[in-house]
């Protein structure tokens, strides 16, 4: 039985800001309990809803050195479908309405987490083979593990895999600082370890030390070996090329599934959705203020309004592909110029676009079971999941070839009868514009073409199975 613990800032059901809690919290229950022992270890922060906290008990608690503070460590544990998580119990660092809030704050906060999880586990009857971190919050786990920890024969032989789920978050620091907070001593602080362009970085100090990297696509771990990608980093990654893998994230089958969805109006699935899924466009039409008519293409956005997912090429053309037969609706919030941006063409085009800028996982769901495609035209994404769950649901995604999004949508050949979205290369307006018409012109004049570009792709599998598997493997060559 091998034993792994996954150590993460954040995890569902309990508290998410992105990508990261779906993995921490979905992935360990498709491993094989009878080969593996999976459990998780996040922060237990006080706006954490009270009917978790509720169901937590105590387990023990005790004071652990960092640097010359001495701080209160508190356990406490939980089952949750089947998966038993710990969480590190420590009001001073973990109060607050957000799990993370000042970058000065959360270098401090996230040194004394990375720490207690190691410090936590002789009391917890679990001696783990392998600590997964996951991002920059948990990369001072390796560097503890390895500084501190080795004197004491249980920590000894434990191994350590670091998954970068964004390389754009590091946890940068000025040095002086992070030497006081965490008590490391000065040869740890050496370009070859921590230090990277005069400060310190937690996420670098995890790549150094850990036994495995894995990042969240094979194509974004191939792009982060080189500098556009590489956020000052790429040649670290080179480096540690040879013990560098990507695994695909997957998505909850169960959570996402158009046959029993409760947020949409009507069900669906691969067999009916011809008939079917255009009833829950005309009920989201209506619901928005939109033009009703079942035969008019809606293409939809469910993302961060950031710079990071493409927004820059949108606004440069969303007047012109206003002109043509289609509708956008919007859900999403983020930078300020966007969500105005949207605002704007919402009330220049009546009917034909929604903005809503605010966030709600019921309105994400009608959007996946009512749309005809949709559009992520990143500027790099590490593995997103929005293609994932477009697919799932016979939305048609529109992807910029880059990490996951090239990974997981093969673009349409009308001359093979392949694929299962659009795809376009360069992050140009245009070229993004053209592959949007393309998509138009497919689903208008080529509507057979179309619905089997949807048949191939709800039969894709992107469960979080497939993910589990490959991180078996990595464990298994890890443990040895």
């Amino acid at each position: 039985m091998r034993k792994i613990l996954f150590v993460a800032s954040e995890a569902v059901p309990f508290i998410k800001t992105g990508g990261l809690a779906d993995v921490a919290g979905s992935l360990p229950k498709y491993f094989d309990k009878e080969q593996y022992d999976i459990r998780v270890m996040i922060p237990k922060y006080m706006c954490i809803r009270q009917e978790w906290k509720d169901q937590m008990k105590y387990v023990t608690h005790f004071y652990m050195n960092l640097a010359w503070r001495s701080q209160y460590v508190g356990i406490l544990e939980m089952e949750y479908e089947g998966v038993k998580f710990y969480f590190i119990d420590n009001e001073y660092y973990f109060a607050g309405p957000k799990p993370y809030g000042n970058i000065y704050e959360d270098i401090e906060k996230f040194a004394f987490f990375s720490k207690a999880a190691i410090s936590a586990l002789p009391s917890l009857d679990f001696r783990p083979d392998i600590i997964h971190c996951h991002d920059w919050q948990t990369g001072l786990v390796p560097v503890f593990l390895n500084d501190s920890f080795q004197d004491n024969p249980f920590f000894q032989g434990i191994k350590t895999v670091m998954t970068i789920h964004n390389l754009k978050f590091q946890g940068i620091w000025d040095m002086k600082t992070v030497k006081d907070i965490t008590g490391l001593n000065a040869s740890y602080f050496t370009p070859d370890k921590l230090e990277a362009y005069g400060d310190a970085n937690y996420l670098k100090g995890g790549i150094v030390y850990a036994d495995a990297v894995t990042t969240v696509s094979d194509t974004y771990a191939e792009e982060i070996k080189m500098p556009y990608y590489g956020e000052h980093l790429d040649g670290l990654m080179r480096a540690r090329a040879n013990s560098l893998r990507g695994i695909v994230n997957g998505i909850d089958y169960n959570e996402y599934n158009p046959e029993t969805d409760k947020y949409l109006v009507h069900n669906y699935n691969a067999v009916n959705f011809r008939k079917e899924k255009v009833k829950n466009k005309t009920a989201l039409q209506q619901e928005l203020g939109l033009d009703v008519d079942p035969k008019k293409m809606m293409i939809g956005i469910v993302s961060r309004l950031t710079d990071q997912k493409g927004f820059d090429l949108i606004a440069y053309v969303m007047d012109e592909l206003c002109q043509d037969e289609v509708q956008f609706v919007v859900l999403g919030t983020g930078e300020e110029r966007y969500e105005n941006m949207f605002r704007h063409f919402a009330w220049k085009y009546q009917g034909k676009v929604s903005a809503n800028i605010f966030y709600s996982e019921a309105m994400s769901h009608k959007v996946y079971g009512s749309c005809d495609a949709f559009l992520m035209p990143s500027q790099f994404e590490p593995c997103g999941l929005s293609q994932l769950m477009s697919l799932r649901y016979g939305t048609v995604p529109i992807v910029r070839e880059t990490g996951g999004l090239k990974d997981t949508v093969e673009p349409y050949n009308e001359y093979e009868n392949r694929g299962t979205g659009f795809s376009f290369t360069n992050y140009n307006a245009h070229e993004m514009m053209h592959t949007v018409r393309y998509a138009e012109h497919i689903y208008y004049d080529k509507k057979r073409e179309w619905n089997k570009i949807i048949d191939r792709g709800m039969a894709m599998d992107f469960s979080w199975n497939n993910s589990a598997k490959k991180y078996e493997e990595l464990y298994n060559w890890l443990a040895g």
